[in-house]
């Protein structure tokens, strides 16, 4: 592995943090309350993840202050998504809900006395070691907060660039996901808890402070050692399944899990498209997420080769279904929102085709934009440029330091050695 570089020394200056209200009121409706869906309302969605977005200078833009340009954006964005103007709030049995407060997005202005060009693939890519500099954290819970999604950030981004409005207009219609009138759970959701301890387990494997984070890139050098590790029958695997099998199978050896305990890895899937048929009008912007598990013993896991895991991870992405989605919603009504199973569990969601990469202000396109890193046991996967141009995809990953030096040899030596 690369050796990462020494830190560059610099300070950040940071404005007073204001809100940013919508360019046009909506007094009729900012008091409505509209209720999320019974798949937003899961547990363990009930956290934030930071984007960070890297821009280098673009002398077109030449006397434009990008605080302006981007403020400008996003209170024009927000005539249009009002609900992210509002704040979270529970009702009954914790159900969540957004008053439509048009209160605003907590904007922070800061300055730092560093240039793009000081630092190295290891400082932007994710997790780039400046986050704590770079963006500015409030509260982690998400009751009385602003809201944020994808979607939104493209509307953002044609209002910057001199639209009237976006074009694709944001629906709401969470109904469309809620809870059947008799709910039933249909299928077996192995991604979740049977009991009720299930929220203080996700809040402690929150917790950072006594892990290690890095990512580790996975080009077509890496793809191809890992499909060279398959039979004839497999080698057309996606990539997503490779990495997804590989890293579950080195991360399981790294923790040195009980041979006989049962480990699963969660496949984050978007029932949208004609695939799943779920019906959601173009511009909804709720989660439309499953994330179906698949479980095997971990001395199973680790002691057969790669094909075990990837037909596992096929498994996995084949479970999702109308029906799927449909009893996912029952079951957080009938159990009363369990949360999501985190020993022995690995979650992955794969964002390198979400198009972060793209998001541009009006100064081109980002060095580097997307998800700031892993968040505990969830990987995101995320496309990465690097500066050489090889394309490919960055894995963060978060462990114990003792776990992540194994994790780091058990990937190495899948990655440089053929099983056929």
């Amino acid at each position: 592995m690369t050796s990462i570089p020494c830190q560059v020394a610099f300070s950040v200056v940071r404005k007073a943090p204001e809100l940013i209200v919508p360019e046009r009121s909506h007094a009729t409706l900012s008091r409505q309350v509209k209720q999320l869906s019974d798949i937003d309302d899961q547990q363990g969605f009930r956290f934030q993840v930071p984007l960070i977005f890297f821009y280098k200078n673009n002398p077109s833009m030449k006397g434009k202050d990008p605080i302006k340009v981007i403020k400008e954006a996003l209170s024009r964005t927000l005539v249009f998504y009002y609900p992210l103007a509002g704040r979270l709030r529970e009702g009954f049995n914790r159900k969540l809900m957004v008053d439509c407060t048009d209160e605003g997005v907590l904007f922070t202005e800061a300055d730092a006395n560093l240039k793009l060009d000081q630092l190295g693939d290891h400082e932007i890519q994710p997790p780039s070691p400046y986050l704590d500099q770079l963006l500015h954290y409030d509260d982690p819970s998400i009751i009385d907060c602003p809201l944020m999604s994808f979607q939104f950030l493209k509307a953002m981004e044609e209002m910057a660039q001199g639209t009237e409005k976006p074009s694709l207009l944001p629906v709401w219609e969470r109904q469309l996901l809620n809870a059947r009138e008799s709910p039933r759970v249909t299928c077996i959701h192995h991604e979740y808890y049977d009991d009720d301890d299930s929220t203080q387990d996700f809040l402690r494997a929150m917790d950072p402070n006594e892990n290690l984070h890095k990512s580790f890139f996975f080009g077509p050098k890496e793809i191809q050692a890992l499909r060279d590790h398959l039979p004839l029958d497999l080698k057309k695997s996606s990539t997503f399944e490779l990495i997804t099998a590989c890293v579950w199978k080195c991360r399981t050896a790294a923790l040195e899990i009980d041979p006989d305990e049962i480990v699963r890895v969660s496949c984050a899937v978007n029932a949208r498209g004609k695939n799943y048929n779920m019906h959601l009008t173009p511009g909804y912007y709720g989660n439309a997420l499953a994330y179906p598990a698949v479980c095997s013993k971990a001395h199973l896991l680790c002691e057969n080769p790669l094909e075990y895991a990837v037909e596992l991870v096929k498994e996995a992405k084949a479970k999702m279904s109308e029906e799927y989605i449909r009893s996912l919603a029952d079951l957080m009504v009938i159990r009363g929102r369990p949360g999501p199973i985190f020993k022995g569990n690995m979650v992955v969601s794969d964002n390198s085709r979400i198009g972060f990469e793209e998001i541009n202000f009006g100064w081109g396109k980002p060095v580097y934009g997307g998800l700031a890193g892993a968040v505990s046991f969830i990987s995101f996967y995320v496309k990465y440029q690097k500066s050489d141009g090889e394309i490919g995809k960055l894995v963060p990953i978060w462990l114990p330091p003792s776990s992540m030096m194994r994790f780091e040899q058990e990937l190495n030596k899948m990655i440089t050695q053929s099983a056929l």
